[in-house]
């Protein structure tokens, strides 16, 4: 961590590492999902960037990206949530391995510090899934972890 970053969760917070939905479960993001992660979103550009929350973010970028690059931003990922100072998480389907369905980002907002900014995109042919998602991750939130309700933004579905 730099010396102007600072864990976002208090220290001595287990971060929870799952999450169990109906038809979804959450697990920390990393390298490991690279294939399946690439796969996912690179399947579903426009349905992402049409989801709350992505809206004029310009991510996924059009153009795609390699895997390499795809990597690059899993390592990052999986850096972060270890420093404490943002969480994303895969979002699978089934028992095992499971094919990755969406993405789950948990981390400070940009424009305000103070605040917790949420947000989730499912794949294009999961989009069923995007609602009762969102509602699973904002219970956990006010359950299992230290923030409060009022200070979450999460673009509502």
């Amino acid at each position: 961590m730099t010396a102007d970053q600072q864990s976002f969760v208090p220290a001595g917070f287990a971060v929870p590492r799952a999450l169990a939905g109906d038809g979804f479960r959450l697990e920390p993001l990393g390298p490991e999902h690279n294939d399946r992660d690439l796969a996912a979103w690179t399947g579903s550009i426009a349905h992402i960037r049409a989801t709350p929350g992505f809206v004029g973010r310009g991510w996924p970028p059009v153009e795609g990206m390699s895997a390499e690059a795809n990597l690059a931003d899993l390592v990052r990922h999986a850096r972060e949530f270890e420093e404490r100072v943002a969480f994303a998480y895969s979002v699978l389907e089934g028992d095992g391995p499971g094919d990755v369905i969406g993405c789950l980002y948990v981390h400070p907002a940009r424009e305000a510090p103070d605040r917790i900014q949420v947000s989730s995109w499912v794949r294009a042919d999961r989009a069923h899934l995007d609602a009762p998602l969102r509602e699973a991750v904002r219970a956990w939130l006010r359950a299992e972890w230290p923030f409060d309700g009022a200070r979450i933004d999460y673009a509502p579905r």
